[in-house]
């Protein structure tokens, strides 16, 4: 069992469903005080049961809305943190946007850049609001979500995966530079694992993603949750730049 988080606070972006949702029952679970953050009005209802379950089992959770790719929301976001709950000593980098389908010719710069606000732009502006008082505290867990389509490819998806793969450097750039400051900066690349996003994916595609795994089934949001526990915790603390695959052997990193 990873070591108890009680008394840190973790900011986990795109918190209401999917693996966001779970990743905050989890810390919250082991005691860190969470923010649970989302965006658009449709969320609303999500954020409120999730602060309801971490409630519920004796935890303390507060809801924060926010567009974490505007640098003005961010900043109010983390300023509302740090006054209701306190510094932030975990920061869990999970928030997505929609991943359309966009073969090469139809491709445009427009449609990457989408794709950068989300893992590039947005990272950005959390860490610079983080950042300052993690170095005076000489803590500070930084986790990012990023996804197996880095190594494995995926056809008319190059915009995302391309940002994905920018994720991926810069998780390895901050690892350097603020490791001597006990920050340890890490990412959790989950495969395929449903959730309320995938509700409408057709079942054939999925069916044949199952049988190329070689666990020879799909994932959970609760594995992609334990990594990141893992990662949080103290258990934890001399892990940093790395790549974990939660994807039942899909890729081998």
């Amino acid at each position: 069992m990873p070591d108890n988080l009680a008394g840190k606070v973790a900011l986990v972006t795109g918190s209401s469903r999917g693996l966001g949702a779970a990743i905050a029952v989890k810390l919250g679970q082991h005691g860190a005080k969470i923010a649970i953050n989302y965006f658009h009005d449709d969320q609303k209802q999500g954020a409120n049961k999730v602060k309801d379950i971490i409630v519920a089992a004796g935890g303390h959770a507060d809801i924060f809305v926010g567009d974490i790719t505007d640098d003005a929301d961010v900043s109010a976001i983390c300023h509302s943190v740090r006054h209701k709950l306190g510094d932030i000593d975990i920061l869990v980098v999970n928030a997505t946007g929609p991943q359309p389908t966009i073969a090469i010719e139809d491709l445009s710069w427009d449609a990457m850049l989408q794709q950068l606000h989300f893992f590039v732009k947005s990272p950005m502006l959390l860490i610079k609001q983080v950042v300052t008082a993690m170095k005076q505290k000489n803590y500070g867990r930084i986790i990012h979500i990023g996804s197996e389509v880095f190594d494995s490819g995926m056809p008319q998806k190059s915009h995302y995966v391309s940002a994905k793969g920018a994720q991926l450097g810069l998780m390895r750039s901050w690892s350097q530079e603020l490791a001597s400051f006990q920050i340890t900066v890490n990412l959790v690349a989950p495969g395929w694992v449903p959730t309320e996003r995938h509700a409408n994916d057709p079942e054939e595609p999925m069916i044949e993603y199952t049988n190329n795994i070689p666990m020879k089934h799909m994932g959970e949001a609760d594995d992609v949750a334990e990594a990141v526990l893992f990662l949080a915790s103290d258990s934890a603390k001399f892990i940093t730049g790395q790549r974990i695959s939660v994807n039942g052997g899909n890729t081998m990193t």
